[in-house]
């Protein structure tokens, strides 16, 4: 799961790069608000973290370019600004949810899992397609009555398959759904990933399609 993280604070941001990737996602972090934009136009993100006092281009005005192009990437504002109207503009311009500093990680973890829930037309903590599910909220893969834990490449892998059912995923994308920014990515990565996971789940729970990706069954 690739996160973008938009925040000037130097320790804020520190800490929420190392917590988000304890917790299994892959994070692009930014400083500013143009960079931000840029990075949106660019990215395939699961979601957004936007602080809104940035320098430069303010946090709302990302988030209204965003939604004005069409990006329905979900946004999750981290801000100090506890005023309700403040509130109501960052809801009103397309923040999915707002949380205000200072918070606990383990709540943003959860908020930032129910957004990308809801974004992705799933209500509960569990996808799958009848043969294999994950649990979102324990990082689990679930098959066969029996729970196995994953490594986070492993579970931001197949949460990328099982969201879509059926539809082949490239390399490319499913190598953009896993690594950020300045990670080394080798030519086989994607392959000894799908391996791994064969040897836990069965040799059919992924398929390959020659020349075109892999996929999961249609539930």
């Amino acid at each position: 799961m690739r996160a973008l993280l938009v925040e000037d604070d130097d320790m804020i941001g520190r800490s929420l790069v190392h917590a988000l990737k304890g917790a299994g996602w892959s994070v692009d972090w930014v400083r500013d608000g143009a960079l931000a934009h840029s990075a949106l136009a660019d990215g395939d993100y699961r979601c957004v973290l936007l602080d809104l006092g940035l320098p430069g281009l303010d946090g709302t005005e990302v988030l209204r370019r965003a939604r004005a192009r069409g990006d329905l990437t979900p946004v999750l504002v981290l801000t100090a600004r506890d005023g309700l109207d403040d509130r109501i503009q960052g809801l009103d311009l397309g923040a999915d949810d707002y949380l205000l500093k200072p918070f606990e990680v383990g709540e943003l973890l959860a908020r930032m899992r129910a957004v990308v829930r809801r974004r992705s037309g799933v209500a509960q903590s569990v996808v799958g397609n009848g043969v294999v599910q994950l649990d979102l909220a324990t990082r689990e893969v679930l098959r066969g009555g029996a729970r196995e834990a994953l490594t986070a490449r492993e579970f931001a892998l197949l949460q990328a398959l099982l969201e879509r059912p059926g539809a082949i995923l490239s390399r490319e994308q499913l190598e953009n759904r896993i690594y950020g920014w300045g990670e080394e990515v080798s030519s086989n990565a994607v392959d000894v990933l799908i391996h791994g996971m064969r040897r836990k789940l069965g040799p059919d729970a992924i398929r390959n399609v020659r020349g075109l990706g892999w996929r999961v069954a249609a539930a």
